[in-house]
C-alpha cells in the first residue's frame, strides 16, 4: 500500500461512513509481497498476531521475518533478506492462484511461532504478479500433525469474517470459507469467479460502483451494507442476511492497483436491533407536541444521520401551515407549487442540499416521481439517482445542479398518509453514506412513515379546531376599550398553549348613564370551541344587562338565571355538546362623580385596589356562587376610590398555577402592582412578565386595570347614554 500505515478494517473511514467490528474476534493478519519478497502492505491483524508495526515492516523483505527452522524456539538471525523461500518464489505451483503452507516466523519480542499462510497470487494491469498472505497461529501445530489431524484451518477461514480478494477486473481469485460457505460453493471450489457468480444474491446496483470506486479512487470505504437474499428466494420467501463490508484496495509499492480485498460480517441480529430501536425512538420523539411544523421536524431529526444524509417533509395544502394558499400562487421556473417544507435536517451545516427553506412553498415540474408518489400514494425509490437528460431532474435544472455538487447518490419519497388523506412526503437521501436504498430501507422508512403520519394528523385536526376556535374567540373579545372620562384603561389577555389552546375568559368595559362605567371579567370553565362559545354568550348577555342599569349584585342574579336557562334548553333538545357548566364572574360599577366603586363577584378571584401612594388592598368582597349552577347568592360592596386610584380584575390564571395556590399568587400581584409605571400598559406587560412563570401559560390569562378619574360637574350633566367603543 501507498501509506506506510496499518490497513486493518476501519483504519481509515470516509465522512458519513459507519464502521462495524465484532467485538473479542481477531482482525485478519493480512499482508502482501511483490515478486521478489518486498512488503508491500501490513494489516492491522498481521501486526497483533506478530507484534511488528508497518512502518517497520513495509518496503523491507519479508524474509527477514522468517526464522531458522534449525533454531527451534531458541531465536538466532533472520534468513537472508532475499533467500529463496519456496513460500513466495520459484516453488512448485507458483503459478497456481493460491495455496498453503506452514513457516516458522520470528515475533517482535523474539518468540518462534509457527504460523499456517494462505497464499494468493495477485496480477496487475501489467501484469506483475504479487502475492497475498493469511496467517494463523499454531500454537499445538506439531502434535496435531503427529496425530494425523488436518492442519489447523487459517484464521480467515475459521472467521466469521467474509474475505474474498478481487483482481483489477473485479474476477474473485479467492474466497475463505465463509465466503464459500455464503454463496453455496464447495470448500475447496475454483477461483476465478466472475462478479455475478461471486456476488449471488446481492444486488450488483447496490454493491458494484462501490467496488469500482474503491478501486478507482484508493479510498478506502467501511461500513457498506448490503443485503443479501439466498439464491432462489425473494422477498419474505428466501434466507436474508445483512452483511457490512469494508472494501480496501491492494496496491503495489508505486500505488498501482493489483486488486481488492473486501472483508464482511453478517450484521443481520444487529441491524435488526437497531431498526427496532430506530422505532422505539420514533414512538417517543415524533409526535410530542400538537404542532405540524414541530412533528415534520422531529421525523426529519430522528433520520437524520440513523439511515439518511439528508431528511426533509413537505406538507400537502391540506395540512394548515398558514401562508398564501398554494393554490393560488403562479407557477414558478420548476414547477407549479404543491407542497410546503415543514421539516428539514442535514448532515451538513446550512443543508446545501435543500433548495427550499422551512414554511417556503416547494415547487416540483411535471412528471417528477414527487406528484407519482401525490398521485398514487406509493414509494418511489431510486437506489441510484439519475440526473442524465433523459431523467425528470432534466425539467428541473436547479435540483438537478444542487443534486450534483452535494453528492446525492440515492433517495427515497415516501407518502404521508392518514384516514385516506394525503398529507405530504417524507423524502431521505443519502450523499456521504455510500451505500444506496435497499428494500430494508424502504421499509423502515414506510413504518416511521406511517407513526409520523397519525402524529401529523393529530396535529393537523388539533390545528384546524384551535384555529376555528382562537377566530371565534377573538371575534368575540373588544378590538379596543375606551374608559371615556371616567377611567383610563389598560389591558391584557394571553391565551393558553396548553388544552386546546383556547378558554372561555374575557374581558369588557361597558359606559352607563351618567359617566359612569362597568368593568366586567369572567371565566368559562372549560376550554376550547365550546368553551369559547359559552364565553360569547355569557358576554353578550352582561352587554344585555347591563343596559337595564342594574346594580352588581342583582346583574349576576340575571346572569344567572340566563345561564341556567340555556344550559336547560339543551339538555332538553338533547344537544350531545355540552353549553354552560359553570362560570366565574366580577362585575364592577364606578361612578367618576361620587369615587364610588361597587363590585359583586360570582366564584371570581377578588379585586386588588392600589393607591394612589402605591398600597395595594383587597377590599372584602363576598364570593357568591358559580354562575350557571342556578342559586344566585350575590352581594355588592361599595368603595370609595380617591382619584388616580388602580381598579385590578383578572382570572385565576393570572396568580394560579398547579404549583401554586391562589393566596400566594395574590401575594406575588400585590408586590407587583407596588411597583406601578406611569403609563398603563406597561404596567400590564410587567404584571403579566413577573405573574407568568412560563410564555406560554397552564391557563388564559385576562387582565383588566383601570386608573380611576373624578369627573367635573359639566361633563357629568353632559354624558349622553351608554356608549361602548369597540
Amino acid at each position: 500500500m501507498r501509506r506506510p500505515a496499518d490497513v486493518a478494517p476501519g483504519a481509515e473511514q470516509r465522512p458519513g461512513a459507519h464502521t462495524h467490528g465484532i467485538r473479542g474476534l481477531p482482525a485478519p493478519a493480512v499482508a502482501v509481497i511483490d515478486g521478489d519478497g518486498t512488503v508491500l502492505a501490513w494489516a492491522d491483524g498481521a501486526r497483533q498476531l506478530l507484534g511488528h508495526r508497518a512502518e517497520d515492516v513495509v518496503g523491507r523483505p519479508a524474509a527477514r521475518l522468517l526464522a531458522s527452522r534449525q533454531e527451534g524456539t531458541e531465536g538466532g538471525s533472520c534468513l537472508p533478506p532475499r533467500a529463496h523461500d519456496p513460500m513466495w518464489t520459484e516453488r512448485p505451483g507458483a503459478h497456481e492462484h493460491s495455496s498453503r503452507a506452514v513457516v516458522d516466523v520470528r515475533h517482535r519480542d523474539g518468540r518462534i511461532l509457527r504460523v499456517q499462510l494462505d497464499v494468493t497470487a495477485l496480477s496487475g494491469t501489467d501484469g506483475e504478479r504479487c502475492w497475498l498472505l493469511a496467517a494463523t497461529d499454531m500454537p499445538d501445530g506439531d502434535a496435531r500433525q503427529k496425530a494425523g489431524e488436518p492442519a489447523v484451518n487459517a484464521l480467515l477461514d475459521r472467521s466469521p469474517f467474509s474475505v474474498a480478494i478481487w483482481d483489477t477486473r473485479l474476477r474473485c481469485v479467492w474466497l475463505n470459507q465463509e465466503s464459500r460457505r455464503t454463496i453455496g460453493l464447495p470448500p475447496d471450489g475454483p477461483p476465478g469467479l466472475l462478479m455475478r457468480e461471486a456476488l449471488r444474491g446481492f444486488d450488483l446496483a447496490a454493491v458494484e460502483p462501490v467496488m469500482r470506486g474503491v478501486l478507482a479512487s484508493g479510498e478506502p470505504v467501511t461500513g457498506h451494507e448490503a443485503r443479501w437474499v439466498s439464491p432462489g428466494g425473494g422477498l419474505g420467501t428466501g434466507r436474508e442476511v445483512v452483511f457490512s463490508s469494508t472494501l480496501i484496495r491492494l496496491e503495489r509499492a508505486d500505488g498501482a492497483p493489483l486488486g481488492l480485498c473486501t472483508i464482511s460480517t453478517d450484521i443481520t441480529q444487529r441491524w435488526i436491533r437497531e431498526r427496532m430501536a430506530l422505532m422505539s425512538r420514533a414512538a417517543r420523539r415524533v409526535g410530542t407536541t400538537l404542532d405540524v411544523m414541530t412533528t415534520a421536524q422531529e421525523l426529519t431529526d430522528l433520520a437524520v444521520p440513523a439511515f439518511a444524509d439528508y431528511a426533509t417533509v413537505d406538507l400537502a395544502e391540506s395540512v394548515p401551515l398558514g401562508g398564501e394558499p398554494l393554490e393560488r400562487m403562479r407557477p414558478g421556473d420548476s414547477g407549479i407549487p404543491v407542497f410546503r417544507r415543514a421539516g428539514l435536517a442535514s448532515i451538513h451545516k446550512g443543508a446545501p442540499e435543500s433548495a427550499f427553506a422551512l414554511g417556503d412553498p416547494v415547487y416540483v415540474p411535471p412528471g417528477s416521481p414527487f406528484l407519482y408518489v401525490l398521485h398514487h400514494r406509493e414509494s418511489h425509490v431510486e437506489p441510484v439517482m439519475e440526473t442524465g437528460p433523459g431523467s425528470w431532474l432534466a425539467g428541473d435544472p436547479r435540483r438537478a445542479r444542487i443534486i450534483r455538487e452535494t453528492g446525492m447518490h440515492s433517495v427515497m419519497m415516501v407518502p404521508l398518509m392518514a384516514r385516506g388523506t394525503i398529507l405530504g412526503i417524507a423524502v431521505f437521501v443519502r450523499t456521504e453514506n455510500v451505500a444506496p436504498y435497499s428494500r430494508d430501507d424502504l421499509l423502515l422508512a414506510e413504518e416511521l412513515a406511517v407513526h409520523a403520519s397519525l402524529s401529523l394528523d393529530n396535529a393537523r385536526r388539533y390545528t384546524r379546531e384551535r384555529a376555528a376556535a382562537l377566530a371565534l374567540q377573538r371575534s368575540l373579545l373588544p378590538g379596543a376599550l375606551s374608559g371615556g372620562d371616567a377611567v383610563e384603561l389598560g389591558w391584557r389577555y394571553l391565551p393558553s398553549d396548553r388544552h386546546e389552546g383556547v378558554g372561555g375568559d374575557w374581558l369588557d368595559a361597558i359606559h352607563l348613564p351618567g359617566g359612569r362605567i362597568a368593568l366586567v371579567v369572567g371565566d368559562v370553565i372549560g376550554h376550547g370551541i365550546n368553551a369559547a362559545a359559552t364565553m360569547g354568550r355569557l358576554s353578550t348577555a352582561v352587554l344585555t344587562l347591563a343596559a337595564l342599569d342594574l346594580p352588581p349584585a342583582e346583574l349576576l342574579v340575571h346572569l344567572d338565571e340566563v345561564a341556567t336557562q340555556l344550559t336547560g334548553d339543551a339538555a332538553r333538545s338533547g344537544d350531545p355538546v355540552p353549553q354552560i357548566v359553570g362560570a366565574t364572574c366580577i362585575y364592577a360599577v364606578y361612578d367618576p362623580a361620587t369615587r364610588v366603586c361597587s363590585f359583586a363577584r360570582a366564584g371570581h378571584p377578588p379585586p386588588l385596589l392600589v393607591s394612589p401612594d402605591g398600597q395595594v388592598t383587597m377590599p372584602d368582597t363576598p364570593a357568591g356562587t358559580l354562575i350557571g349552577v342556578g342559586l344566585g347568592s350575590f352581594e355588592s360592596v361599595d368603595v370609595e376610590l380617591p382619584e388616580g386610584s388602580l381598579i385590578v380584575l383578572f382570572t385565576d390564571g393570572l396568580i394560579e398555577t398547579r404549583n401554586t395556590d391562589i393566596d400566594a399568587g395574590l401575594d406575588r400581584l400585590a408586590t407587583a402592582l407596588r411597583r406601578v409605571p406611569s403609563e398603563l400598559d406597561g404596567l400590564c406587560s410587567q404584571v403579566i412578565a413577573e405573574m407568568a412563570t412560563t410564555s406560554k401559560p397552564e391557563d388564559d390569562i385576562a387582565l383588566l386595570v383601570a386608573r380611576t378619574r373624578v369627573a367635573q360637574p359639566s361633563a357629568h350633566a353632559a354624558r349622553p347614554e351608554r356608549h361602548r367603543s369597540r
